[in-house]
């Protein structure tokens, strides 16, 4: 499967607009304003400025303090905002097993679970931030696990289709090769995803279908859950991502 939505860019592996996806009762996501990405560390000057032409306004980066401070800032840091909210809640303060139902406790399922049940005010900043002015890029490490939840959740909760929210987040396999080779080419990143190897490193769309089934089950589908997160604005959601 391909699709014109990927962005390409010198500086990044998995970078893609999520324009054109369709939304329930009519209309499609508009272009631009909302892209998803990897780490944007080594973004050129011409990627900088292509993004800065397209209507970027800010960066949604959900990376821990320490993946930051490992990296350093990156080309777009003073060009447009920064928020910086990372899913990742340090481990001292996440009681073993926190309220995750039993059968998704483990995997990627139950690591996604988990970023929307330990840090719900982060994922309601990073959807804010995707409804304010301008275009918004949201990025992790590699651009499919976190970057993949708060994807998942901004476009459900404006009527994106499951199955083409879904295929999305699977699209990162077509650029799993080259993802976890420039992650294993930088220090902050290379023990972990050399010791974990490639393929436990491919997505797999079953995890996020089955994430998103538990937001039905357990919040009332995902304009709930960021209702109950803090994020009561899905008008203005629909607004900046809706043509």
């Amino acid at each position: 499967m391909t699709t014109s939505r990927w962005v390409e860019l010198e500086g990044t592996a998995n970078t893609r607009d999520l324009g054109g996806l369709p939304v329930a009762g009519g209309g499609t996501v508009r272009a631009g304003s909302l892209i998803r990405s990897d780490n944007l560390q080594d973004l050129t000057e011409a990627d900088v400025e292509r993004l800065l032409d397209a209507g970027l306004e800010v960066v949604v980066d959900l990376r821990t303090d320490v993946e930051r401070a490992g990296t350093g800032p990156g080309p777009l840091a003073g060009r447009v905002r920064h928020e910086e909210l990372s899913l990742i809640r340090p481990a001292h303060e996440v009681a073993p097993g926190a309220v995750l139902p039993d059968r998704w406790a483990d995997g990627a399922t139950g690591a996604y679970l988990h970023y929307l049940s330990d840090m719900p005010e982060n994922v309601a900043a990073a959807v804010r931030a995707i409804a304010g002015p301008g275009g918004a890029i949201v990025h992790c490490a590699a651009g499919k696990d976190r970057t993949g939840v708060v994807v998942a959740i901004a476009l459900e909760a404006v009527g994106v289709p499951r199955e083409e929210v879904v295929a999305d987040y699977a699209l990162t396999n077509e650029r799993i090769e080259a993802i976890y080779h420039r992650l294993v080419s930088a220090d902050t990143y290379a023990a972990d995803v050399a010791r974990i190897g490639l393929d436990a490193h491919r997505v797999d769309p079953h995890a996020m279908a089955a994430v998103l089934d538990v937001v039905d089950e357990r919040w009332g589908g995902a304009a709930a859950y960021l209702e109950k997160a803090g994020f009561d604005d899905l008008g203005g959601l629909r607004v900046a991502l809706v043509s």
